[in-house]
């Protein structure tokens, strides 16, 4: 049997694993106790943790999704225990995201694990690199479960409308402000919540707000070309520690704009670039400063080839094909 702890989270791809998990008959093991406030959760936690003690059996296989704040390494112990195996699905390293586990830390509590999916390649070779010595898979990309379509729309060049998602604060994404610059002759609409300066006059960027991700791959594919996965305060690279993150990891943007109909623009050092090119799924760049020309050169054939592998590709991200092609790889 399969089994897993499912944890209410404001985390959309930990809430699609789970409703994966769930639609192809793994076991979720949590107890039935309401989890608002701190002690509750602390409680609920501890006590379906536990639980596994008289569930698993020898065989069995339970699938953790990583970070799990408090009992991961007790998870692991009770189902070695019991002779079943681990399947670890990393979301977020600590040692990049908060920077509150050093990468050694890291590897020895990822050491409990039987099998590690990891993001990519990259992150596969960064694992490796710090001395992880666990089997290892790529996931390759985060699935995106959406509840709408996006509309098949027919766009006509230029295709120069750039669309952009995410949490504002210039601490993430600071190169917003450098932007309008250098991106004329281009169109970008902002998506989101969080702290940005709505008084400025720009001339190629608007702000849009937040917008319900139902709605926005229903939508926004009626207007945008291109989806951007860039963080960091540089036009020139995804700078900072956020940049040196894009180099191991996938963001989950990067699937949210792909269930959307929209191609990727990603950055070219990134660890989703080879990926992105390689499925014909968008398009990789140095710097920002390069979209203008870039955009503008791109030919109506070579979009709509884009358009068509988008979303032919977009059905696999519904169905949980990449999650459940690496879960496959550790019987």
């Amino acid at each position: 049997m399969n089994y897993y702890i499912q944890i209410k989270s404001r985390n959309k791809a930990k809430n699609d694993i789970d409703s994966l998990m769930k639609k192809n008959g793994f076991v979720n093991v949590a107890v039935n106790i309401n989890q608002k406030g701190k002690v509750r959760k602390f409680l609920y936690k501890l006590l379906s943790v536990l639980k596994l003690y008289w569930t698993l059996q020898k065989d069995d296989t339970l699938v953790i999704q990583y970070p799990f704040k408090k009992f991961y390494e007790l998870q692991c112990n009770i189902a070695h225990k019991k002779g079943a195996k681990v399947v670890t699905l990393i979301h977020d390293l600590g040692t990049f995201r908060r920077h509150k586990l050093t990468a050694t830390q890291e590897i020895k509590r990822l050491s409990h694990s039987d099998f590690i999916i990891a993001h990519n390649p990259s992150m596969i070779q960064w694992l490796k690199n710090h001395g992880c010595k666990q089997h290892l898979i790529s996931l390759d990309i985060f699935d995106y479960l959406a509840d709408t379509d996006p509309k098949d729309v027919d766009s006509q060049p230029p295709y120069v409308h750039v669309v952009y998602a995410g949490g504002f604060n210039k601490r993430k994404n600071m190169f917003i402000y450098q932007l309008d610059e250098v991106v004329d002759g281009c169109f970008i609409d902002l998506y989101g919540n969080g702290k940005i300066e709505k008084d400025i006059n720009w001339k190629n960027l608007r702000f849009n707000g937040p917008k319900h991700s139902d709605e926005f791959v229903a939508s926004v594919s009626g207007t945008g070309n291109w989806g951007l996965v860039w963080d960091g305060d540089s036009i020139d690279e995804c700078s900072g520690q956020w940049g040196e993150y894009l180099k191991i990891n996938n963001p989950h943007k990067t699937s949210f704009y792909l269930r959307a109909g929209l191609p990727v623009i990603v950055w070219k050092q990134s660890a989703m670039a080879d990926f992105i090119l390689e499925n014909n799924l968008g398009i990789a760049v140095g710097s920002l400063r390069e979209l203008p020309e870039l955009l503008k050169n791109v030919s109506d054939e070579d979009y709509r080839k884009m358009k068509e592998s988008v979303k032919q590709f977009r059905k696999k991200l519904q169905e949980g094909f990449f999650f459940l092609n690496a879960l496959s790889k550790t019987v």
